[in-house]
């Protein structure tokens, strides 16, 4: 009979009591413990079995349960006798930031000092044995009257306590040691809060004689340069990495056993495609455990793990993102890939740098970091080429862009009227669109109002993708003819219509308005012969539209229609712009004032 599969129980002692399903990873303790390494920093995906993990860390060593192994007794670590002896000699000193996620660093560093006060509570039998008065006052300033200062140094001491109760160094585990952080890049705070943590950080595990060992845990190491400069004895393992590679995650041979157990071999293929993908070192087929154990529970294909998280970096950075950021995300949904050289380290002052090469390559790490996007081929050194990791994370970013347009119920009506061919309609509810989505991918940074038609642009191609992804491959920026078109919607039935739209910035020195901008737009379509490759693919000219968009502000207008309607547009433009060029010509120059005459 298969085991009851207990959603979010990271508590490893009542998962094993009660006999819950549970994945070995025991072999970890011993991995880990063998290294002698100091300082480990551990950096893997959201929901990757990190928390779960440090649980069994801390049950294993901690002094509070001395004499209590009997929970590990069936499992990989208990055949070691070596191990048996070590299980519950050493203190042990647990936490975590998981829960931090402020809007300010006031609420963050206050939220962290709770996380220290309850720590001390539950070692406060600590203070009747401390000799000294400070030790005393100490323990008392930490309850009534915390400073930044006490709260940098609070870790470090109670090392120091433990040490002289236990006559034994301690282990420090400290969990999603990163929310924190990226809440505060997030909110504008990162300064501030990045010196107060490399404070905390360098008197726990640096200068710190009390420390035996320490695990921390996160989905990226950030940078050495902001965050760990001081830590010469930092080991990083990350997913790139070999060491660890099956502790955490669901390898192949246990997501088939876990499987076979629940009776659901037959699901084997589409199991793989959804929520396989993942690359650890050397090692493929790597599965996240949330998916997995949710998938077993409720036996239903959708997305679990990359919905437990709103995302708010993720899609901060590809929302605010270059154009060309936004042009390869579109390529990675259709299935391409992207070439990026991998580092060890997210630097965050990079996300919105000016460079957009640097740019673009710490976001495309941070994705890798986050598991949204998985080794598709190694290269040379260190570069790879990423692509998105499954089918839940192709999902997770289809329903992303949604929401960066469901506050504008008229884009879908717009849809309806871009293949029905109503430009009136188009133009009214692309103003509406227009003006709302400007704002919407506008990242923080106030880009000029000519900067604003590429951003919505590329976001609104994003959208296209994913409400036409059934009928119409949607292209953009790719060669065709004498030049590269904005969008392409190819359709992959031949009987709906094949769509060109070329987007343009008003220019009020050379047009005299919008229609002769769209005009511009339409005859660098037919100039250009952009639909050439649609043509080669055996698309009729007749069943060929293409539209110009001219933007104004926030103000747009759109016409075209089939080649015919388009080549009819172009000439009374040119017609007009030809009728205004010689209207000016006659008329006398315009005086200019305040010139005197000459004698």
């Amino acid at each position: 009979m298969a085991r009851t599969v207990a959603i979010g129980n990271a508590d490893f002692e009542d998962l094993i009591t009660n006999n819950d399903f549970y994945v070995d990873k025991t072999k970890f303790i011993k991995e880990w413990w063998e290294s002698r390494d100091i300082v480990t920093l551990i950096t893997r995906p959201r929901r990757f079995g990190k928390t779960l993990t440090m649980n069994m860390v801390e049950r294993f060593f901690s002094v509070k349960y001395a004499g209590k192994g009997e929970v590990f007794e069936n499992l990989n670590i208990w055949r070691d006798e070596k191990f048996r002896k070590l299980q519950g000699t050493i203190p042990v000193i647990s936490l975590t930031f998981a829960g931090i996620k402020c809007d300010t660093y006031e609420d963050t560093v206050t939220r962290m000092k709770r996380v220290i006060i309850q720590l001390y509570e539950e070692y406060e039998f600590l203070k009747n044995s401390i000799p000294s008065e400070w030790g005393k006052n100490y323990f008392h300033q930490i309850f009534c009257d915390m400073s930044d200062m006490d709260a940098v140094d609070s870790l470090h001491n109670l090392c120091k306590f433990l040490q002289s109760y236990y006559k034994k160094k301690v282990i420090v585990l400290l969990d999603e040691f990163d929310t924190p952080l990226q809440a505060a890049y997030i909110h504008g705070y990162w300064n501030e809060l990045i010196s107060f943590v490399r404070g905390l950080f360098e008197a726990t595990f640096k200068i710190n004689p009390y420390l035996d060992r320490a695990i921390l845990t996160g989905i990226t190491r950030i940078s050495k340069e902001s965050l760990f400069s001081g830590l010469n004895n930092l080991e990083v393992v990350s997913m790139t990495l070999n060491k660890y590679t099956g502790s955490f995650g669901f390898t192949q041979e246990e997501v088939s056993a876990a499987l076979k157990e629940f009776e659901l071999e037959d699901k084997e293929r589409e199991v793989k495609f959804w929520y396989d993908g993942f690359t650890i070192g050397d090692r493929t087929d790597i599965y996240n455990p949330w998916s997995i154990t949710n998938f077993l529970d409720k036996k239903v294909f959708q997305s679990y793990w990359a919905n437990t998280s709103n995302n708010d970096l993720v899609g901060e950075l590809i929302r605010g993102g270059s154009d060309e950021l936004k042009i390869t995300m579109e390529q990675l949904m259709e299935g391409g890939t992207v070439r990026v050289e991998i580092n060890d380290h997210i630097d965050f002052s990079l996300l919105k740098t000016n460079s957009m090469v640097e740019n673009e390559a710490s976001v495309w790490n941070l994705l890798f970091a986050s598991g949204y996007l998985t080794i598709a081929n190694k290269l040379e050194h260190n570069e790879y080429e990423l692509r998105i990791t499954n089918e839940e994370v192709r999902e997770m970013f289809q329903s992303m862009i949604h929401r960066w347009f469901s506050p504008i119920r008229k884009y879908n009506e717009f849809l309806k009227a871009l293949l029905g061919n109503d430009v009136g309609l188009m133009n009214r509810f692309m103003n509406d669109v227009a003006l709302k989505t400007f704002s919407s991918f506008d990242s923080g940074n106030k880009p000029s109002e000519e900067a604003e038609p590429e951003r919505f642009y590329h976001g609104f191609v994003l959208g296209l993708m994913v409400d036409l992804a059934d009928r119409y491959a949607v292209t953009s920026n790719r060669e065709s003819g004498y030049g590269r078109y904005d969008v392409m919607l190819k359709p992959k039935k031949k009987d709906l219509p094949a769509i060109i739209l070329e987007f343009k910035v008003h220019d009020p020195e050379d047009e005299e308005d919008l229609e002769e901008t769209v005009a511009f737009a339409l005859k660098q379509i037919v100039e250009k012969n952009y639909n050439a490759s649609l043509i080669d693919e055996g698309f009729l000219r007749e069943t060929i539209r293409a539209y110009g968009f001219a933007f104004e502000g926030k103000k747009v207008q759109i016409d075209g229609g089939d080649l015919q309607k388009v080549n009819s547009i172009i000439k009374v433009t040119e017609k007009k712009r030809t009728a205004r060029k010689a209207s000016a010509k006659k008329k006398p120059p315009a005086k200019r004032k305040g010139v005197a005459k000459k004698n």
